[in-house]
């Protein structure tokens, strides 16, 4: 479940040579070679966990500095929560301390959103799903956020399987010479039989020509909620083994009803591209 220490590592070198290329010059100015220091990370607000390897890594690289986790990603807590104790050389603390906050705080911020979906659908059999609206260079670790804060997470990549959208549609059946299920067809004969194919749909009449295509996964993007139910029921008639994904318009206030519509799967941007930042702080011990 965790992300791969190296790849960890890589982000978080990067970040600190953006965040100091020659060095923290308040840090080497101010406060003494040999000074040691004692820092707490603690909750400002309620929340759930995410970013314990980066906030560490970030404070060993900086100058071996030591920090111990009261509590581990996934963790929920309360605002007041002790989370990690630091303890080492005080200009490294110091050097690390935003770099290593703002890895926790937007991690922490997005599994904290992404646990609030959960609990809306936990009635239903609805699974939450994130998708590739990630910050450039940070998928890796946002999607390992969305984990756990209790979903799932869609393809990692434009490798990772067949997703025909809407732009996709529109080019295959310009010239309309065929149908649309002929050219999906025509497409699918192409890929290993390992390969999903899920296609998106944004009217009801499209959904028979993608089921005769032999879709895996039908989208439902920006249905209304009368139009999802009819969708769903007509999918699970003529193909009960397709998942039906329902994307678009999603919001906690709307989420539980999409749920309750039937559909196996929800698509949710906002947990990766509209996150607030959770208020954590990291406390020198005076």
């Amino acid at each position: 479940m965790r992300p791969d220490p190296a790849a960890i590592e890589a982000l978080v070198r990067m970040a600190l040579s953006e965040d100091a290329p020659w060095g923290d010059i308040t840090a080497q100015t101010l406060i003494p070679v040999d000074a040691r220091t004692t820092a707490k990370l603690v909750a400002r607000e309620d929340g759930v966990l995410c970013g314990e390897d980066l906030f560490s890594t970030a404070m060993r690289l900086t100058g071996g500095v030591a920090t111990t986790f009261q509590l581990h990603d996934g963790s929920t807590f309360n605002r007041g929560a002790l989370i990690a104790t630091i303890e080492g050389s005080a200009r490294a603390i110091l050097t690390a301390e935003r770099v290593a906050l703002n890895f926790t705080q937007r991690l922490s911020g997005i599994a904290t959103l992404t646990a609030r979906y959960v609990h809306e659908v936990a009635h239903t059999t609805a699974r939450i799903v994130d998708t590739r609206k990630t910050t450039p260079g940070l998928r890796l670790i946002e999607r390992y956020a969305v984990r756990c804060g209790g979903a799932h997470n869609h393809r990692f990549s434009l490798s990772d399987a067949l997703m025909a959208k809407d732009n996709h549609l529109a080019i295959l059946t310009s010239n309309g010479e065929r149908s649309l299920t002929e050219s999906l067809r025509e497409g699918f004969a192409t890929l290993p039989h390992t390969t999903h194919k899920e296609v998106e749909v944004d009217r009801i009449d499209q959904i028979e020509s993608v089921l005769a295509a032999g879709a895996d996964t039908v989208m439902l993007d920006n249905f209304s909620l009368e139009d999802m139910r009819a969708g769903v029921a007509l999918i699970r008639e003529r193909a009960p083994q397709v998942l039906i994904e329902a994307s678009g318009n999603v919001s906690l206030d709307t989420v539980r009803a999409i749920a309750e519509t039937g559909v196996d799967v929800i698509s949710v941007g906002a947990l990766t591209h509209s996150v607030r930042a959770l208020d954590l702080g990291l406390d020198i011990d005076a």
